[in-house]
């Protein structure tokens, strides 16, 4: 990164006006990440903050897939931005059919028609949507333990209490069941009412808790036989975030629409996707106008698209050397520090970190922040933590995130016990 430094007082007056205009809690939790400073630029797996110091970002929610600002992404948004940023909505967009042709082909046949939205939750209620319309049933399964997201439709799919308190009653018709019930769809089906199956094959939000693929391949095939959809929602764990293109797609599965997000923009562009089979999405070919988003297609985030998913092959065999290293590392760190970490688990560039209490949680939360080590808590479940890798990074960053981890752990062993920290791991 370049030496460039942010202006003064720039972190005193974004927390005045996070305090004033938006939240205190915000605004603190911000400062607390930063140790008082803020974020002024991204380079690969690095983010300079304000007072000149740079941190690796092993965090930001699995949006920085390609890290921060992959050139190929900023080259092909920039040359948009010069020709045309928005589109009129009336004619049709070059960019926006030549995204479609790119991701249906990246995915491969059966699902080969592509409605774009900007955000997760949006393409998770447009699956929904497609789904009652064409069965015309209203009964949708999705699993204990769930995120799709955080507005009133794809919040009834969400399971946490935490999201949904004071919000009853949300989009009704849905049904919650045991990740581990291979029956589960099948009972639900027996109704009479079943429109779709929606599920994570990891469940992110949750703990980065892979589901059962024995189990998914009975829903799938339960929902099938009952004329229903299965949608895998892989809006933080598709693009090769757990090796494969599509976590569900690579297992075998046979679904009708995989939902991709967060990663697509390539770190650079808001965009997500639902990319699914014809028949479900037969009610927007018989009426394009029916489901649609002033800013779903835009030119900038379509011209994200094609070379995000280009980028994100390029550096796929150099992601699963990362996989290798960060799982065997952290496999390590559960063994040296039994105390405090008690399991990790995980999948390709996606782990979870599962801690003693919610105290030692915190306590390792602290001292990454002083480290200079970006992970994403989960606000579900707050005994644990998630470690999201970019593809780009490199085997010094892995090393360098697992010693930042380990001394992490030990002074999070030493404040609960009320000792000095022992050496960090190495």
């Amino acid at each position: 990164m370049t030496p460039d430094t942010a202006p003064p007082g720039l972190a005193a007056t974004t927390y005045r006006r996070l305090r004033r205009h938006m939240s205190p809690s915000l605004a603190l939790a911000g400062k607390f990440a930063g140790q008082g400073a803020v974020e002024v630029r991204g380079q690969g797996c690095r983010v300079r903050l304000s007072d000149g110091r740079d941190v690796l970002d092993f965090g930001s929610y699995a949006v920085t897939l390609l890290g921060h600002r992959h050139p190929a992404v900023v080259d092909a948004v920039r040359r948009q931005l010069d020709e045309m940023p928005v589109a009129t909505r009336s004619l049709g967009n070059p960019l926006t059919a030549a995204a479609a042709e790119e991701l249906a082909g990246y995915l491969g046949s059966p699902l080969d028609r592509v409605y774009f939205g900007t955000g997760g939750a949006e393409v998770v209620e447009a699956a929904v949507k497609l789904a009652r319309l064409v069965t015309g049933r209203r009964t949708v399964v999705a699993v204990e333990g769930a995120y799709h997201g955080k507005t009133l439709g794809a919040l009834a799919l969400t399971h946490q209490e935490r999201f949904r308190a004071g919000l009853e009653g949300l989009l009704g018709g849905v049904v919650h069941v045991d990740p581990a019930d291979a029956a589960a769809v099948g009972r639900v089906a027996r109704e009479g009412d079943l429109a779709a199956v929606v599920f994570e094959p990891v469940q992110g939000e949750h703990g980065v808790v892979p589901l059962r693929e024995d189990v998914l391949a009975a829903w799938c095939a339960d929902a099938r036989a009952a004329g229903a959809f299965t949608v895998a929602d892989e809006i933080q764990v598709g693009l090769r975030r757990t090796g494969e293109r599509s976590a569900a797609l690579g297992s075998g599965l046979e679904v009708d629409a995989v939902l991709l997000g967060k990663a697509l923009g390539g770190g650079v562009m808001p965009v997500a996707a639902a990319v699914c089979a014809d028949r479900l999405y037969q009610p927007l070919l018989d009426d394009p106008f029916l489901h649609t988003s002033t800013f779903g297609g835009q030119p900038l985030a379509m011209a994200a698209v094609p070379a995000a998913l280009r980028a994100v092959e390029d550096h796929a065999d150099n992601g699963a050397l990362i996989a290798e290293s960060i799982g065997r590392g952290l496999v390590g760190l559960c063994a040296d520090f039994p105390d405090v970490l008690t399991e990790v688990r995980g999948r390709g560039l996606i782990w979870g970190l599962d801690f003693t209490s919610p105290e030692h949680a915190g306590e390792v939360i602290v001292a990454l922040a002083r480290h200079g080590l970006l992970v994403s808590p989960c606000l579900s479940r707050p005994r644990t933590l998630r470690l999201l890798p970019p593809l780009v990074a490199t085997e010094d960053d892995v090393r360098a995130a697992l010693e930042m981890l380990a001394a992490a752990l030990g002074e999070a062993r030493s404040a609960l016990e009320g000792v000095r920290p022992r050496e960090a791991v190495r």
